[in-house]
């Protein structure tokens, strides 16, 4: 294979190799003289679930800031579908298809759940910013809204107030608020913390079809969903990079089962 016949191939996703949608390079971020990231090295795929593992203070939180741009690295480089990103507002970012959830759920809890994916809505259609509109305008946007709410298994409750469903299904339907944007990457932080095993294993098969035409990168402290779901894994330590490769190569360094995953299964 040529030069560009690789290229190619790694573009159109036709080959093996998934192509790179987000990348890290040598990032940094120092709080004070307290280095939290400490040059970090970090490639994430097109098609694949990607989680970032290690111990509580290991520095996953500040990756997830630093790549949405939330906290500005103190050094390095972050590239988002091509493009040089290390300077680039929030808010640009994720309109350029990088988008993230939080660890506590961000819902309108006193609007319906197909209210909730509307006002997510307006963003990329700039009905936000047509304030002088009628409300009725919105109704141009329940079609897709609820084609949302059946992605994720929300269509039979679109007319209940958010508020009023259980903490699972509230974390579904802040999943479908983030689809709203139509991420090219998508960022979980913690999307399983706090579930039963029966809302786990649903949001395992949402985030697994979600992948299929895109990237996840998650956070994730349950390591019998990351070894269940995830395509490749990173561990960190103390703000470094301690190990990456998949479930079965990282789950055998004994550094990381010293660091993290031995503590677990204590």
């Amino acid at each position: 294979m040529t030069t560009v016949e690789a290229v190619a191939a790694q573009s159109d996703g036709t080959k093996d190799t998934p192509r790179v949608v987000l990348s890290a390079r040598g990032l940094r971020r120092d709080f004070a003289g307290f280095v939290a990231v400490n040059n970090v090295d970090l490639d994430v795929h097109h098609g694949q679930i990607h989680a970032l593992i290690g111990p509580n203070g290991a520095g996953k939180t500040t990756i997830f800031n630093l790549l949405t741009k939330f906290l500005q690295p103190s050094s390095g480089r972050i590239e988002l579908l091509g493009n040089d990103i290390t300077r680039t507002a929030p808010a640009k970012v994720a309109r350029m298809g990088l988008v993230r959830s939080f660890q506590i759920s961000a819902i309108f809890p006193h609007l319906s759940v197909l209210d909730n994916v509307r006002v997510a809505l307006q963003r990329p259609s700039r009905l936000g910013f047509q304030f002088w509109r009628s409300l009725s305008a919105l109704d141009e946007l329940t079609p897709r809204a609820r084609e949302l709410l059946a992605i994720v298994g929300l269509d039979d409750v679109a007319h209940r107030l958010a508020g009023d469903l259980s903490y699972g299904r509230k974390r579904v339907l802040e999943i479908a608020t983030t689809l709203a944007l139509d991420p090219k990457v998508l960022l979980l932080d913690e999307p399983m913390a706090g579930m039963g095993h029966e809302d786990v294993g649903t949001i395992s098969g949402i985030i697994r079809s979600l992948a299929k035409d895109r990237a996840v990168l998650m956070v994730e402290h349950n390591l019998t969903v990351v070894a269940d779901l995830c395509d490749w894994i990173t561990v960190m330590q103390r703000g470094q990079v301690l190990a990456a490769g998949d479930y079965a190569t990282v789950s055998k360094d004994e550094r990381v089962r010293i660091a993290y995953m031995g503590t677990e299964h204590e």
